[in-house]
């Protein structure tokens, strides 16, 4: 029955911190706006093959008949030189956009922390300096430039640019999470642990990463949207996504050769790209105002 009883008080404790963080959320009127248009983008997204007005554009697909077609009830957003949709290509491009910011969070997020969390609680060590150190050096080259060099060595792809966007932004989580864990080494609950006898793994994971977590999530969103970014930027120079698969960033290339005439061809995957990276930097004010960060 005690068992219960303490179940029941860490569910509502649960919901108690459920409800207070939203409300700190939901404070900031543009963070709402933020998740909305992120939510309408990821569903649109997912949904892609259903909403979109002409599905047939995404593939290997050519209609002369209907190319460089202004905006109108048919095609809202025009259609490109090729006659595809421009608003069905910019529905699948989103589907890239998103991929490639949840891979390569997914990868440098928890990699970056690891080597932050090592290197901080083993300050003044050999494990510091050779840590801190290699940052450094990927820290010193401008992310871009990195990027850029990473795919012109391989093969351009999304695969490739996503492995390079990843060794360009892991350093900045190792020293992000570095400077909050070594200023959390003397706290007493890390030397009462270290007292108790508490293994290293355990130390950092459960007693220094929780500590860590409020402004790693609040980097991890606001990250999202600049990963997108670079990605867009990838494709733009031909280094990313390649044709006939749609992506925002190849759309923008393709269309600059027809401006100013065919004006919708690259405006339109412009203002996407600009949506999904406000709407993911106003979610992460959200985000740090929830946790106080």
């Amino acid at each position: 029955m005690m068992r219960d009883i303490n179940k029941s008080k860490k569910k509502s404790k649960m919901w108690e911190n459920i409800r207070r963080n939203w409300y700190n959320y939901s404070r900031n009127s543009l963070s709402i706006i933020g998740l909305l248009v992120i939510c309408i983008i990821i569903l649109v997204a997912v949904f892609a093959p259903y909403v979109s007005p002409h599905p047939k554009s995404a593939d290997k697909f050519i209609d002369f008949d209907e190319a460089n077609r202004p905006p109108s009830s048919i095609h809202i957003c025009g259609t490109d030189q090729y006659g595809r949709d421009v608003l069905t290509r910019i529905f699948f491009g989103y589907r890239y956009s998103l991929i490639m910011g949840i891979v390569v969070l997914a990868i440098v997020a928890p990699l970056g922390v690891l080597l932050g969390l090592t290197a901080g609680y083993f300050k003044d060590s050999w494990i510091e300096t050779i840590i801190m150190r290699i940052t450094d050096i990927f820290v010193a080259v401008p992310p871009l430039i990195l990027a850029l060099a990473v795919c012109s060595v391989l093969t351009p792809g999304l695969f490739h640019a996503m492995m390079a966007v990843c060794v360009m932004w892991w350093p900045w989580y190792t020293r992000m999470v570095y400077g909050i864990s070594s200023s959390l080494k003397g706290e007493f609950f890390v030397q009462a642990a270290e007292l108790t006898g508490a293994s290293n793994l355990h130390i950092l994971l459960r007693e220094i990463l929780p500590n860590c977590m409020a402004p790693i999530l609040t980097k991890m969103s606001l990250d999202m949207g600049w990963v997108i970014l670079i990605g867009a930027s990838l494709s733009f120079v031909g280094l990313g996504v390649q044709p006939p698969t749609p992506d925002l960033g190849s759309m923008v290339a393709e269309g600059c050769k027809y401006l100013p005439d065919q004006w919708w061809i690259s405006v339109f995957p412009a203002i996407a790209i600009m949506l999904v990276v406000l709407g993911f930097n106003l979610v992460g004010d959200g985000v740090r105002d929830m946790f106080g960060a």
